[in-house]
């Protein structure tokens, strides 16, 4: 990892162990963006996918800063893929005291989050989840302060809507991917989200574009 990254990430006091496991994970990142990206065969349903499709580290910051203005929240993670975005809402959970609840369909995609995770000291404040996400939402006996959707475009608007009950007042919906690539899925999620009583929501540009909405009933 280069002095200017690691200097940025030292900005927000993360411990050694957190630093380590992120420099793993953007070099990574790093080597598959300087690569032609190629899916594997099966896609969503099959194969051994192992693009990660990071946020990245500018995203990955914001959502920690968003996490650390919660008290004790329960975080829900739509989306684990190998587990990069979710070492950021971790290390927040643990300095506010709170738990991240993260959902994969990919058994071994979760198992290598799982992995890192436990490198970076973070993994008994996070809660792995294999399945079908819609399903998993509703199966949630707690409701929710903070989620980050992150999944198959298509997922976003029927995960919205098994969410949205279960949301606390003042809790944080984030949405990537919402500027690039742009896809009729997420206008569509954007129409959906914006349309929910008590939501207000903004898209800012940062990463491939975050939908942040606030929840206020």
């Amino acid at each position: 990892m280069s002095d200017d990254k690691q200097n940025n990430l030292g900005e927000h006091r993360l411990d050694e162990k957190v630093l380590n496991v992120l420099g793993a994970y953007h070099q990574r990142i790093d080597e598959e963006r300087g690569t032609l990206r190629q899916e594997a065969p099966g896609g969503r349903d099959g194969g051994q996918d192992q693009r990660m499709r990071a946020v990245g580290p500018e995203t990955g910051r914001f959502l920690n800063i968003l996490v650390r203005s919660l008290t004790a929240p329960t975080i829900l993670e739509l989306g684990t893929s190998f587990g990069y975005s979710g070492i950021w809402l971790a290390e927040a959970a643990r300095a506010t005291g709170g738990r991240l609840i993260t959902m994969e369909v990919h058994g071994y995609k979760s198992a290598h989050a799982q992995t890192m995770a436990e490198r970076a000291g973070l993994a008994e404040h996070i809660d792995f989840r294999v399945g079908d996400a819609i399903a998993m939402i509703r199966e949630l006996r707690s409701k929710v302060d903070f989620v980050l959707v992150d999944l198959w475009k298509d997922l976003y608007v029927p995960c919205l809507e098994a969410f949205y009950p279960k949301l606390n007042a003042g809790a944080i919906i984030i949405a990537d991917n919402m500027i690039y690539p742009v896809t009729e899925d997420v206008k569509l999620y954007a129409r959906a989200i914006r349309a929910k009583p008590g939501i207000t929501s903004v898209l800012l540009p940062i990463g491939s574009g975050l939908e942040v909405s606030r929840y206020e009933p």
